[in-house]
């Protein structure tokens, strides 16, 4: 494991550098509050966690070079960027035709609040792997901590990759327990509960949006 890891100084940049752009706001954190805004605490946990499954996917990629591939073709990286950006389109229209189709009044069902859940998992995670501006963050933000001639430049990689996704998941769970704290005064009334999941439609089409028309970063490090 030790081969895995770069030497102590440099883990502890890392682990600094990792935990300052985790907890420095992004589209990955308006999505996440605003789940947790829509759909409870239970709902923003599972955006977390399908947001860092699909993180750790780009993490992978990077690692076996699919960030190469984005930073040479224009192509392949506007195919999977208006992929992602449609996707967050689609959901955010879905919440406005939900909100209007909500019911006067009456808690949801136990199974449908899983059957709800297991779908946010699933949205946090197309819409984290469909970021192709992750794939480039990883690639240019690991090698920097990455030990020089190491013996295991893959693996190390994709151990470095795993550190920084899990700290931003620790960091994206602070922000689901501190929009839980406000969302109970949002959601008191049957017709806020609307007003919230429009909110939250309105902040993915934004997003949305937002990733179709935004332009391929340079090298500068930003957590997507």
């Amino acid at each position: 494991m030790n081969d895995l890891l770069p030497p102590w100084p440099l883990l502890t940049a890392f682990i600094g550098a990792s935990l300052a752009l985790a907890l420095t706001p992004g589209p990955a954190v308006v999505y996440i509050v605003a789940r947790t805004l829509a759909q409870g605490r239970a709902g923003g946990l599972a955006s977390v966690a399908g947001v860092a499954l699909g993180n750790f996917g780009n993490a992978l990629g990077a690692a076996l070079g699919l960030a190469v591939l984005f930073a040479l073709s224009s192509a392949a990286f506007t195919v999977v960027k208006l992929a992602g950006a449609a996707y967050l389109v689609w959901m955010g229209l879905k919440m406005w035709r939900e909100a209007a189709q909500r019911p006067a009044g009456g808690a949801a069902l136990p199974e449908v609040a899983v059957r709800a859940n297991a779908q946010v998992f699933r949205d946090g995670f197309v819409v984290a792997l469909l970021n192709p501006k992750t794939a480039l963050f990883f690639a240019a933000f690991l090698p920097q901590f990455m030990t020089p001639g190491g013996a295991h430049p893959l693996a190390q990689s994709v151990v470095l990759g795993g550190v920084f996704v899990a700290i931003a998941a620790c960091t994206d769970v602070g922000y689901v327990f501190l929009a839980s704290l406000v969302a109970p005064r949002l959601r008191g009334a049957v017709a806020a509960r609307r007003h919230g999941q429009r909110l939250a439609g309105t902040a993915f089409i934004g997003l949305g949006l937002l990733a179709a028309f935004s332009e391929r970063p340079a090298t500068a490090i930003t957590r997507s």
